[in-house]
């Protein structure tokens, strides 16, 4: 899975812009389809361009890719989104998914009028699931009159392609995993060292459990790697992006009016405490870029040669993820670079495991910063 970048502006090379470069969004998108990438995560701001939108030209201009829809509550009436979800699902013969943004940073939510606090927020997304799928699953008009939506006699509403669409949330704090661990398909976690995140899972998980449900939530994790040809010129590389990134978000010109001292949203927090804790996880987590970014978004990297990269990733396999998201800091260069060195690799060794039974040699074979004697000053070419 990646992220669809609309233009070329990055952290390392900011390009102001609130438009779309359609022939970079155009090859960007193709790239990822002929890479093997699963899915695509349209993203949604305030000032971005309008998700729903977006992911409806992915549909178009892919047979396979998946847009997943980045969706606030507040931004759409439930019956309303769900049409346009089942639309989607509709024009890409099955392919939608949402993930539903409850909302982290007051300040942001007031820009399109939502003073809901916080832990309401979640309130609102449990009941707006719900509709969700009632919207795409009744057959017979219903009404309703909830805590935050109330109507009468809707439906039978526009079905999706098949029986539902896939709804996934995110979020770190109590109320993203009562919500999430009961109603979503998918639980989306940033990335994070192996054992809390182990410990994470096994959360939502019970959450589940206790919910009556059957199944448990597919776990999405996502990563900003920076791969070189050896380990030690990928960590020299790194040193460089986040020396490029700090004077990016110092100078104020990458999102600066939603920076804050101390974000709000739990997932930022912790991703700033791992980062005063220490600057590498296990065999290849970096927390540095994440410190650089004030926390915002996504942004620990995986640092290494794409087979260390490559195991990193499987270790996370083999914590319980079956979602992972790779997205790099020079965006379209990266994409490649992950569809050519790292996909191959991934894939190679599931398919082993799958005819074996067995896990192969890969992450026994580049233990990264597990190594013994790793010294970061050494592999980052220090002086």
């Amino acid at each position: 899975m990646s992220l669809s970048h609309l233009n070329p502006s990055t952290e390392l090379n900011p390009v102001p812009s609130r438009g779309i470069d359609l022939q970079y969004f155009r090859r960007y998108v193709r790239w990822l389809e002929d890479s093997g990438y699963d899915y695509t995560l349209l993203p949604y701001g305030s000032s971005s361009a309008d998700s729903f939108v977006v992911a409806s030209a992915v549909g178009q201009l892919t047979e396979r890719l998946r847009p997943i829809v980045a969706l606030r509550p507040n931004t759409a009436f439930p019956l309303v989104a769900a049409q346009q979800l089942a639309t989607l699902d509709q024009l890409t013969e099955g392919r939608a998914v949402v993930h539903i943004i409850s909302g982290g940073n007051d300040a942001e939510q007031a820009r399109q009028g939502d003073y809901l606090p916080k832990d309401r927020r979640y309130d609102r997304t449990s009941e707006y699931i719900d509709l969700l799928r009632r919207a795409w699953t009744e057959t017979e008009p219903f009404s309703h009159q909830g805590e935050f939506y109330r109507f009468d006699e809707f439906g039978p509403g526009f079905a999706p392609y098949g029986q539902s669409i896939p709804v996934s949330i995110g979020g770190q704090s109590e109320a993203a995993f009562q919500v999430g661990g009961a109603k979503a398909d998918i639980f989306s976690f940033w990335g994070e060292p192996l054992s809390d995140l182990r410990a994470e899972i096994d959360r939502v998980n019970g959450i589940a459990a206790a919910a009556g449900r059957t199944d448990r939530p597919r776990i999405w994790v996502t990563f900003r790697p920076i791969i070189a040809q050896t380990d030690k010129l990928a960590w020299e590389k790194a040193h460089e992006y986040v020396a490029r990134i700090e004077r990016t978000y110092n100078a104020g010109v990458f999102h600066k009016r939603y920076q804050v001292a101390t974000p709000q949203n739990v997932g930022s927090q912790r991703a700033l405490d791992f980062a005063a804790r220490s600057e590498v996880y296990d065999r290849a987590l970096w927390t540095r870029t994440a410190a650089a970014t004030g926390g915002a978004g996504a942004s620990t990297a995986l640092v290494g040669s794409p087979e260390t990269v490559a195991a990193a990733i499987l270790d996370y396999v083999d914590q319980g993820a079956s979602l992972v998201s790779i997205r790099g800091y020079d965006t379209l260069a990266d994409a490649i670079d992950y569809g050519r060195y790292i996909l191959p690799l991934v894939r190679q060794e599931l398919a082993h495991r799958a005819a074996t039974g067995r896990r192969g040699t890969l992450q026994d074979e580049h233990p990264g910063a597990l190594a013994p004697g790793f010294d970061l000053a050494a592999a980052a070419g220090a002086r």
